[in-house]
């Protein structure tokens, strides 16, 4: 089996990812932006499921499973605008919020429609790029303030 993936389920995982790391208001401000007019059909309600997590021995030892978390997974369906071919999205996020399942899976289904997705894809996931630069730097400046700088002293003198 090859573990070789193409440049579209690259790009595809990368913007479920920030999906999936993004705050719900975000969310739920891109996906009314877009929403208006668009006929959803659930394939898989949100619904919550547990998810066995893997860890690494020393970080690239040996697998191990290190327990399990929670998740919230949710399959929409959409109908593209140009074939009308119908796109499933698709979202598993950590937790047990419904809502932000169905939102991630809504906007999974609408960044692969071939009319609108491509602009609309771009412009929230530089949004959403945006938002997360501010929250890492915002962790950096609270890990920086509680930084201690350690000197030794020369010894025997």
């Amino acid at each position: 089996m090859s573990s070789d993936i193409t440049s579209e389920q690259k790009a595809r995982k990368n913007w479920l990812t920030a999906l999936a790391l993004a705050d719900t208001s975000r969310l739920n401000e891109i996906a009314e932006s877009m929403e208006s007019g668009m006929e959803f059909r659930f394939l898989r309600k949100p619904e919550v499921g547990l998810a066995m997590v893997r860890g690494r021995a020393g970080g690239a030892g040996a697998a191990f499973n290190l327990g399990e978390v929670t998740v919230t997974r949710c399959v929409v369906s959409l109908e593209d605008t140009i074939s009308g071919a119908p796109i499933d999205g698709v979202s598993c996020i950590r937790g047990r919020d419904s809502q932000r399942a169905e939102l991630v899976a809504k906007l999974d289904a609408l960044f692969q429609d071939t009319g609108i997705g491509p602009a609309f894809r771009e412009a929230a996931l530089a949004t959403l790029a945006a938002d997360r630069d501010a929250v890492l730097a915002k962790h950096g400046s609270n890990a920086a303030a509680t930084k201690v700088d350690f000197f030794t002293m020369e010894r025997g003198h």
